[in-house]
């Protein structure tokens, strides 16, 4: 098995002084996937732009195939038979599937027009020979993220790459979709195709990958083969000091019921029941954890909860009063805080600074208004402790979103969101798209939040997390709660999974 990619000495600095890598050398083995794993920040994501041709190194050599190579842009990275999909998948929403596939290499009738009959058959070979099954006519807007990841890879595969990178792929997938993209890779691999992976997700690198390299603040720390490696090992390795797995601490008490939810129904724009009667409390000094296989009504009572949405019928209360019906805004001035579960799309103006994403809920109160001016000064206070407080990766408080990390950019929402003196938090995959250090901190702030009497509402597709932090767990399916568990810690996955599926149901 020979050397497909080598990176001798990559060292990348951006024009504000920021070292995104500092020297690092990797070996990528043809016909292998290849997992690249790091705290958020460390630089990995700047590494694969580098070899993508988005990105030229100030320092260092590319071998590619055994010849050196200098990519200056990714048209030649994919003539060369690399190819990428992006953290934020790059589609046309606009665009049917086939389109979007085909995008830059449309053929063409009478040198005018597009062949929209030669475009479908292209694609349909495509789909076939990589046994990716897609709804070809279908607009890419009305898929799930899971279809749409297909679709991305599709786009590389058919433009005859060899090398295909992709970055933090699993960060918006559910489980089952991670499944499917993970037998989809693996079939990639057996056809000759060569993966690097990058992820913060140590149990999926277990499974995935061949071999694995740790980078730690810019720098390559290990490379090793995946199953000499225990997922603590590649985490100490990341981070650079010891995590714990270990369940948190269970709560020395719990309050009276700060949030109750009663008889709630929704029913949607295609008259689908996606609610059914549902009904539940969280207490003061407790984390309710909601399980369920996304897709199942979280997104919809979450955004009920928030304002986001208007309920069909039933009634929410926080304490006494009745908030059905509450504007984002006004649910927001009563104490509700919201980490939304798509930080792009509800989380952030990405556009915008961080202190300006960090005082957007905040920026016509004192301290930081006098009357109808901004106090830049005590805006900019803030947010630098906060940056400090949450261990952001940023050169100031005046950096734009967009030119974080992934990761970073959940920890503004979760800064803003922690920082906003809540009574109620609803976390909405808090965790997502962050490393393991960082989803640490993460679990002891809302753990702190618990014990301080704050109420907390958790919604993740991630079992570990529901079963490490929960006070209580409830379970989600169909738009139902169909189970209750009120000691978690006696509770595994594998009792879980019957009433996530609906095979299992609690009688009451």
């Amino acid at each position: 098995m020979g050397t497909i990619l080598s990176l001798k000495n990559i060292v990348k600095v951006y024009p504000n002084g920021v070292v995104a890598n500092k020297g690092i050398n990797i070996d990528v083995q043809e016909n292998t996937i290849h997992a690249i794993v790091g705290e958020n920040g460390a630089g990995k994501s700047t590494l694969m732009k580098i070899i993508f041709g988005e990105e030229i190194p100030q320092e260092g050599e590319i071998l590619y195939k055994g010849k050196k190579v200098k990519i200056h842009n990714s048209l030649e990275a994919i003539a060369m038979g690399i190819g990428m999909i992006h953290q934020h998948l790059m589609l046309a929403p606009d665009l049917t599937v086939a389109e979007n596939i085909i995008l830059g290499e449309e053929p063409v009738k009478w040198k005018l027009f597009l062949d929209s009959k030669k475009i479908l058959k292209k694609t349909e070979e495509a789909c076939k020979e990589f046994g990716f099954e897609v709804p070809l006519n279908k607009l890419v807007k009305d898929l799930p993220v899971g279809i749409r990841q297909r679709i991305e890879i599709l786009k590389v595969l058919i433009r005859n790459a060899e090398l295909i990178i992709l970055d933090e792929p699993t960060s918006v997938l559910t489980p089952q979709e991670t499944e499917v993209l993970f037998k989809s890779l693996k079939e990639l691999k057996a056809k000759g195709k060569t993966i690097i992976f990058i992820s913060h997700k140590l149990k999926e690198v277990k499974v995935i990958a061949d071999r694995v390299t740790i980078i730690r603040d810019g720098k390559d720390i290990a490379t090793e083969d995946a199953s000499k490696l225990t997922e603590h090992e590649i985490a100490e390795l990341m981070v650079g000091r010891e995590i714990s797995f270990e369940r948190i601490p269970e709560a020395e008490k719990t309050g009276e019921a700060y949030l109750k939810v009663n008889g709630l129904n929704y029913i949607n724009e295609e008259n689908l029941h996606v609610l059914k009667n549902v009904s539940f409390e969280v207490r003061r000094g407790e984390i309710l954890g909601l399980a369920g296989v996304e897709g199942n009504g979280q997104t919809e009572l979450v955004e009920i909860l928030t304002g986001l949405r208007e309920a069909t019928s039933g009634h929410i209360f926080l304490g006494e009063r009745e908030i059905t019906g509450f504007t984002p805004r006004d649910i927001r001035e009563l104490g509700v805080s919201h980490i939304p579960e798509d930080r792009m799309e509800n989380g952030v103006a990405e556009k915008s600074t961080i202190q300006e994403n960090i005082i957007v809920d905040r920026y016509y109160k004192k301290p930081f208004a006098r009357g109808m001016v901004l106090d830049w000064k005590k805006i900019t206070e803030h947010s630098e402790e906060l940056i400090k407080q949450f261990k952001i990766l940023a050169q100031s408080s005046k950096t734009p979103v967009s030119a974080l990390s992934g990761g970073n950019i959940q920890k503004v929402v979760v800064a803003r969101e922690l920082s906003s003196e809540p009574k109620l938090i609803v976390a909405d995959q808090p965790t997502r798209g962050i490393d393991v250090g960082s989803e640490e901190m993460v679990h002891e702030l809302l753990m702190n939040a618990r014990d301080n009497g704050i109420a907390v509402f958790l919604v993740s597709a991630d079992l570990d997390e529901i079963l490490k932090i929960s006070s209580r767990i409830l379970v989600i399916y169909n738009g139902e709660i169909v189970a209750e568990f009120d000691s978690p810690a006696k509770v595994t996955q594998e009792q879980l999974g019957p009433y996530m599926l609906g095979v299992k149901r609690d009688k009451h």
